[in-house]
């Protein structure tokens, strides 16, 4: 039977080892420690990512639908030639959605102008990092859950009179107005000017929200329109009425869809219309493949620390032969040996399972220091480290325990 005086022994041996070769014990538990570190660490980045993913693609909007030419996932090399052809999304399929659709609240159309080396806007001598300048209708302020700093949207009559007014992201109204206020200024944009009416509040730059999330001038639709006419693909981003209502108004939208666009009731849409759980659903596939990743650098780790408590445990075998031999003279059983040395093997690795987790703790702080992710250190993690570590030590001990009990005492007795 296994006793417990024997595994503690075989626990203070093996520390006893760790004193005495500081450095040779030091290497040997390097690789267990790497291993865990890594495991524990990514994954605790990677629940940090996820946890900001997720409350970021909560915050593009409530209750939004997105309609584009194509879904966020699609691989463009796969597409057919007709797929690869199919129209671009329009202002006709806002206006038909916002008249079609009972459990739509809002649309909102967003159609970008490129110019030709990016877009130019000035106040007096101050002039903005050449930002996203778009057409929009009012309800953008409603369905992306957008606030304003300072200042209003522009409304209904602004925008089917086609003013002459926009609304800043905080980075524009930052470069043009260092000192000012600019609500009620008139600013340059391209060759045109605009008189600012409002300014959004600033939202944090991120993962989700790129870096030009506050570089950008809005301009209602209908002025857009006006002064960029040949400009006529956008996408949509639709309010359903109500978390409760966003299946039947993805419905709604679709058959709007396929009418405007006269797609026969046999053939596929030719657009796409999805929700933030696709987001979600990508984000969550990413992660997966990073967790695999994981696992690969984990495993060379690991094998590399299985290999080097292998290799002292052999060398400990070789080194304590004589005490073997004198162990088996006085009575000890074979399986005496073998608990033994599998201890002291699985003390080294779970040496470097506790160090690797206290370092992957520390990797997880570090990326919520310079990445201001969540910090998130997972139990689950924690304990799969390091019964990890010690399944090293067990599988790396085997081996080595197994030539101990197999020493002749005779001979290991007259071993110098």
């Amino acid at each position: 039977m296994i006793s417990l005086i024997e595994i503690r022994d075989g626990i203070g041996l093996a520390m006893d080892a760790i004193r005495s070769n500081k450095f040779r014990a030091g290497m040997t538990i390097l690789g267990v420690l790497i291993a865990v570190a890594t495991v524990l660490g990514l994954a605790s980045i990677i629940a940090g990512l996820d946890k900001k993913l997720v409350s970021e693609i909560e915050g593009l909007g409530s209750n939004v639908i997105f309609v584009t030419r194509f879904a966020p996932d699609v691989d463009r090399g796969e597409l057919s030639e007709e797929d690869r052809n199919r129209k671009w999304i329009d202002f006709e399929a806002a206006q038909a959605i916002r008249e079609n659709c009972p459990s739509v609240s809002a649309v909102a159309p967003e159609n970008y102008y490129r110019a030709s080396g990016g877009n130019v806007i000035k106040y007096k001598n101050n002039q903005a990092n050449y930002p996203a300048m778009f057409g929009t209708l009012p309800d953008y302020i409603k369905v992306t859950n957008r606030v304003l700093n300072r200042g209003r949207f522009f409304n209904e009559f602004e925008e089917q009179r086609r003013a002459m007014v926009c609304v800043l992201g905080d980075d524009v109204a930052t470069a043009l107005f260092p000192n000012d206020d600019p609500i009620n200024k008139n600013i340059r944009i391209n060759t045109r000017e605009f008189l600012v009416v409002g300014v959004l509040e600033k939202l944090d730059n991120s993962f989700v929200n790129a870096g030009g999330v506050n570089n950008f001038v809005a301009i209602p639709y209908g002025t857009f329109e006006k002064l960029i006419p040949w400009e006529k693909a956008l996408f949509l981003r639709v309010s359903a009425d109500g978390p409760d209502k966003i299946d039947q108004a993805m419905e709604e939208v679709i058959t709007t869809m396929r009418g405007i666009r006269g797609v026969p009731y046999d053939k596929d849409n030719d657009f796409a219309v999805w929700t933030q759980d696709k987001l979600k659903d990508m984000a969550g596939d990413i992660a997966n493949v990073i967790y695999i990743a994981m696992i690969v650098i984990s495993s060379v780790g690991l094998t590399v620390g299985g290999v080097g408590v292998m290799n002292i445990m052999l060398v400990s075998v070789t080194e304590r032969t004589r005490e073997i031999g004198v162990r088996k003279a006085i009575g000890a059983k074979r399986l005496n040996i073998i608990i033994q040395f599998l201890t002291e093997a699985m003390t080294l690795s779970a040496t470097g399972g506790v160090l690797g987790i206290i370092a992957g703790i520390l990797l997880a702080l570090l990326a919520k220091l310079l990445f201001s992710l969540p910090f998130t250190v997972s139990i689950l993690w924690m304990c799969i480290g390091f019964s990890v570590s010690i399944m090293v030590g067990l599988v790396a001990g085997i081996y080595p325990a197994f030539k101990a009990a197999r020493t002749d005492p005779i001979i290991s007795l007259r071993y110098e």
